[in-house]
């Protein structure tokens, strides 16, 4: 997801993507200790999309981009 479709979506929707991608994280860690998951950069983009939506969330709150605070 990059950083358009994230400042398209409210603020609500934002924080519910956070909260899956860190579950999807979560079961990402447990899969990688359990030798079931090879791919480490999957791992490393969800945390990157992560950043990124808590970069929005903080713009947001800081009043940095006028047009997204509108959208709550």
């Amino acid at each position: 997801m990059n950083l358009s479709e994230i400042r398209s979506k409210s603020r609500q929707e934002i924080v519910d993507e956070v909260k899956a991608c860190k579950r999807e994280l979560l079961n990402i860690s447990f899969q990688w200790q359990e030798g079931e998951v090879r791919n480490s950069a999957r791992k490393m983009g969800i945390r990157r999309e992560i950043a990124r939506m808590k970069t929005v969330l903080r713009e947001m709150d800081f009043g940095i981009n006028k047009h997204l605070s509108a959208k709550e």
